[in-house]
């Protein structure tokens, strides 16, 4: 065990102490939260530039309800289109033929002289169907129907309250959604980073021969033990930075953000800010994020250990190493599905099996799952683990003395059933 501590203190220490470790860790949630902020700052600071839309209304009734904003101005033109074509003073020219109102599937016709954008299409195109209602409304002659389809729309907002907990409690499944695609992906960049880091570390020190010398003196299976703790205690380190960082952004930005909310007095807005604002919670996700991850990371880093230990460089290990990252984009690809209906038998079913369950359980989690699958997928996962740990160092006490062939999956097999 003290050769396995020294092994895990040193794996840990030579990648915190590094630089890039220091600024990933601190500069990747901001650049995060700049990321999500950059579009609304965009939008604020940015100022539309008008777009002059010439129109040729063939059917004389569009073209006067149509109304110039910020970004469309709107002029009727006096000229036809082939000498409208060669004015580059407007950014485009719109055709409304004669029969628009009637037809069942209207459509009209919009020439540019440069590449268009979808919000201007967007503009144009519902401007042009609301003008359509309006004269179809008058069509049936009926004073002010308008008004009065406008005064019986309705819009229902929906509460949603669970009431299969100890008590009643409103939720969200837009946050549940959010946060089960937000977890389900923060898993999956860590599992990859820090597996593949155990790979890439292994296949450096056996090109330098330095194992060969380490081996002498330590087991093989500690060694490969102590490499993967060392490193994945790295990554838990990183992950409890974050959820620090977080808490203490959250606590300063959910109160006033609750204030908005209570202002506006939106129900739908309230809901998501009761789940957001219940520190339990979130406490409850992160803590059964960095137990999933730990299950995830060490049975995945397993196999990636035993590739590492079987090839001599890089290039090798890139096509043997789609036997771990192939899963892993399985199980994401699963989540997406499984944040659709995260009750359904398909959701609980690849959420227990090992190779997808880090995954998918995570985009399961903030929906409020039964404890019993959360601990059975666990148990599975941490079992699975102890398992594939044990076949991955028969491979890699071997593997490690393996130079100048890359071995197949037949190789990785016979080696594994050395005694």
């Amino acid at each position: 065990m003290s050769s396995v501590n020294l092994i895990i203190a040193r794996e840990y220490l030579e990648r915190v102490k590094r630089k890039s470790f220091i600024i990933t860790t601190i500069l990747m949630p901001l650049l995060m939260l700049l990321l999500m902020a950059a579009p609304t700052l965009i939008m604020l600071f940015s100022s539309p530039e008008e777009r002059r839309i010439a129109v040729i209304d063939d059917s004389g009734v569009i073209a006067p309800q149509l109304r110039s904003t910020e970004e469309l101005s709107f002029v009727v033109a006096d000229q036809p289109l082939p000498l409208l074509r060669e004015d580059e003073s407007f950014a485009g020219i719109l055709v409304i033929e004669s029969g628009i109102v009637g037809e069942k599937a209207p459509s009209a016709v919009l020439y540019t002289h440069g590449a268009s954008s979808i919000m201007t299409e967007q503009l144009i195109a519902q401007q042009i169907s609301d003008a359509i209602e309006n004269q179809r409304i008058k069509a049936y002659e009926i004073d002010n129907l308008r008004q009065i389809l406008n005064e019986i729309e309705a819009d229902v907002t929906l509460s949603t309250v669970r009431i299969d907990k100890s008590e009643d409690a409103e939720t969200s499944s837009l946050v549940s959604y959010v946060m089960g695609l937000i977890m389900d992906m923060l898993l999956y960049m860590f599992i990859l980073i820090y597996g593949q880091m155990v790979m890439t570390s292994i296949i450096e020190e056996k090109s330098n021969r330095v194992l060969e010398i380490v081996v002498s003196s330590v087991n093989p299976t500690a060694l490969m033990v102590g490499k993967i703790v060392g490193i994945g205690l790295v990554a838990i380190t990183q992950i409890v930075i974050w959820g620090v960082l977080l808490a203490v952004a959250s606590a300063w930005a959910l109160p006033a953000l609750g204030s908005a909310v209570t202002a506006v007095n939106d129900p739908e807005l309230a809901g998501v800010m009761s789940q957001l604002g219940d520190p339990a919670w979130l406490a409850s996700l992160f803590g059964w994020l960095v137990l999933f991850f730990i299950g995830g990371y060490l049975f995945y880093s397993a196999i990636w250990a035993a590739i590492g230990s079987s090839v001599d460089n890089i290039q090798d290990a890139s096509q043997l190493s789609s036997i771990a990252t192939v899963p892993v984009i399985i199980g994401i690809v699963c989540s997406m599905s499984v944040v659709q209906d995260p009750d359904s038998t398909m959701a609980m079913w690849v959420s227990m099996i090992p190779f997808t369950s880090p995954m998918t359980m995570m985009s399961r989690l903030p929906f409020g799952i039964p404890l019993w699958q959360i601990l059975t997928s666990l148990g599975i996962l941490y079992l699975s683990f102890m398992g594939l740990i044990w076949l991955a160092a028969k491979i890699y006490r071997v593997g490690i003395f393996m130079y100048g062939k890359k071995p197949t999956l037949a190789d990785l097999i016979r080696w594994a059933r050395y005694k």
